[in-house]
């Protein structure tokens, strides 16, 4: 993947303060625009490039900061689900800037497709109960991501586990003990073949007072086929649009009846 060399801000301004390879201390918060709570239209922003580049065939460690905090994370690229996609930095940028309209101190949030473990890291970082999942192929990475960079903080201690959209839910998850505030989902909606799964899984956690937050890069005829059936379920509203990366931010409640 190619990445920018130079943090930036929103304006394309180099960020003057000083880094080297082991830290990068521009914040997203430093240039971002919020929306206004009351505004029905989504604001447009830019993801920013607050990560130091590394190269590597097999391991890459990025390093971003969010909510004044330095987030290390390893990436593999034996599997999707273990490198930071766009929509996972479109929404951690999101959830730092706009903390007093969507409060997550204190608050149960539950990540599907947690991948590398950045949104969740940056929820908890946040002050929610988190709890992280994936495919069992992804956790053993999600869960170094997760320990190494919330370890040594004064938070909530995360959850790393297993979900398999679509399956086992009522014996794993159950209702009557499980509810959530939030769910959160960056880019699992992509060209294959688990969505009606997905979109089960969406429908399962999402009860009434629950929030779903999903940022995806919109790539293929089969994202806005899903779109479409998350409107024919859901209340949606888009938050956010990053048109640079293709990304959209949505949010969806259950209709009422």
């Amino acid at each position: 993947f190619q990445r920018a060399m130079d943090c930036q801000t929103v304006e394309g301004e180099a960020c003057e303060e000083p880094h080297d390879s082991e830290t990068c201390t521009c914040s997203s918060s430093c240039a971002s625009s919020t929306a206004e709570s009351n505004s029905d239209s989504p604001v447009i922003l830019k993801i920013l490039q607050n990560w130091v580049p590394t190269v590597s065939h097999y391991f890459d460690k990025e390093h971003y900061t969010y909510a004044g905090q330095q987030i290390v994370i390893q990436e593999s690229i034996e599997h999707f689900g273990a490198v930071v996609w766009p929509g996972a930095l479109a929404l951690s940028q999101y959830l730092e800037s706009n903390q007093e309209r969507f409060n997550l101190k204190d608050k149960k949030v539950l990540e599907i497709g947690a991948g590398t473990g950045l949104v969740s890291i940056v929820a908890c970082i946040l002050g929610a109960y988190v709890t992280a999942t994936d495919l069992p192929e992804v956790l053993e990475n999600l869960s170094f991501n997760i320990s190494r960079n919330t370890q040594n903080v004064n938070m909530h201690k995360p959850e790393v586990r297993k979900l398999v959209w679509g399956e086992g839910l009522d014996e794993d998850f159950p209702l009557s003990t499980h509810h959530y505030d939030f769910i959160l989902a960056t880019d699992v909606v992509y060209h294959h073949t688990a969505l009606d799964a997905l979109l089960a899984t969406m429908v399962y956690f999402c009860q009434p007072g629950t929030v779903l937050l999903w940022a995806n890069k919109f790539r293929f005829s089969t994202d806005y086929e899903f779109l479409e059936k998350l409107r024919d379920v859901f209340d949606t509203s888009i938050l956010a649009e990053f048109p640079e990366s293709n990304v959209k931010l949505l949010k969806a409640t259950v209709r009422e009846n």
